[in-house]
């Protein structure tokens, strides 16, 4: 069976994306798995293979089509964008900043124009961003609006559980005000939608509650008897196979043990506990909803780490296995 092509960018040059990028395609896992393409700069990934002790050979290239498959080889686009005489590990900077994000590019090209069949991204630095002169926060945005996609959709797996976000980064005060019947019956058809297209059309999507015991018919909070249980019915009736809302203390453990195909989650921390509790560093987020795949680890840039080859590549090991389970059904 042919392997799914991920395309890998190394991330913010001056954290540990390109020696997790090393070591992830030096696993035997991922040779085994996929074959990749990272995109970044030669003198940093030269370094980084160093810095992991990687038995890897670079080979660069400029476009997957001439890559060299082997086990031990890193095949990379070199887009030449660091200056090594301003470069330093462990320091916010713009230029790798922008760098970090001129990758992010090439490889949402190359997936836009069928040449790799997903992306898994290392971590990315948001105020490097910024000092770079990028135009957005983070990866979301970023694939968001250059994949044309409206609101992306968040969902993390880890070990089985599958978990969206109905809200993310916003106050819990703003949260609140954001539990809405139409935001989660819309939330709850668009979630459907990402599972078809990773191939899971089987079971029941559960919704959390918000309040402790789901309010307990208004003592603790009246959202789910005004907002997520009508949402929940109204699904149903239209032929959704939905469940909730189910306490958020049972829900998450429900669906870890087969119960639920996926949760929909209120809040972020909400799921971010429960993922992270259940595995850490193998809770890898899926950007669901757009024209292509990608999968990325939920951790940061390590700057008080980053050049010291002490970074765990689990995640992004994770993130490039999950790319490859999925890309065949989402190509489709």
């Amino acid at each position: 069976m042919k392997k799914a092509l991920i395309a890998i960018p190394s991330g913010d040059p001056a954290g540990v994306g390109p020696e997790i990028a090393a070591k992830a395609v030096a696993s035997e896992s991922v040779a085994q798995a996929a074959d990749c393409v990272v995109i970044g700069d030669k003198v940093v990934m030269e370094e980084a293979i160093r810095i992991v002790k990687a038995d890897l050979k670079l080979h660069v290239i400029q476009d997957p089509s001439n890559g060299d498959f082997r086990e031990g080889i890193l095949n990379l686009i070199d887009l030449e964008n660091i200056r090594q005489e301003e470069f330093d590990y462990g320091v916010v900077s713009g230029m790798c900043g922008k760098a970090a994000y001129e990758y992010i590019v090439k490889s949402i090209q190359l997936a836009m124009a069928g040449k790799v069949d997903a992306v898994a991204t290392p971590p990315i630095n948001k105020e490097a961003l910024r000092q770079g002169g990028v135009p957005f926060i983070g990866h979301t945005e970023i694939f968001g609006a250059l994949t044309g996609t409206k609101d992306p959709l968040t969902l993390f797996e880890t070990n089985g559980l599958r978990v969206f976000f109905l809200t993310r980064h916003v106050s819990m005060r703003a949260m609140l005000d954001m539990i809405k019947k139409d935001r989660i019956i819309d939330y709850v058809k668009r979630s459907t939608e990402v599972l078809k297209k990773l191939g899971i059309s089987q079971g029941t999507m559960a919704v959390a509650g918000l309040n402790p015991h789901c309010g307990e018919h208004g003592l603790f909070g009246d959202e789910e008897e005004k907002e997520i249980a009508p949402a929940v019915e109204e699904l149903k009736k239209e032929g959704y196979d939905v469940a909730g809302p189910i306490g958020a203390d049972s829900v998450f453990h429900q669906a870890a043990e087969g119960r639920y195909n996926s949760v929909l989650s209120l809040y972020h921390d909400q799921g971010h506990i429960a993922t992270k509790t259940l595995d850490f560093e193998k809770t890898i987020a899926i950007t669901g909803g757009m024209p292509i795949l990608r999968t990325s680890v939920d951790h940061g840039t390590a700057f008080d780490i980053a050049g010291k080859g002490l970074a765990s590549p689990v995640s992004m090991i994770e993130a490039v296995l999950l790319a490859a389970k999925y890309a065949s059904a989402y190509r489709k």
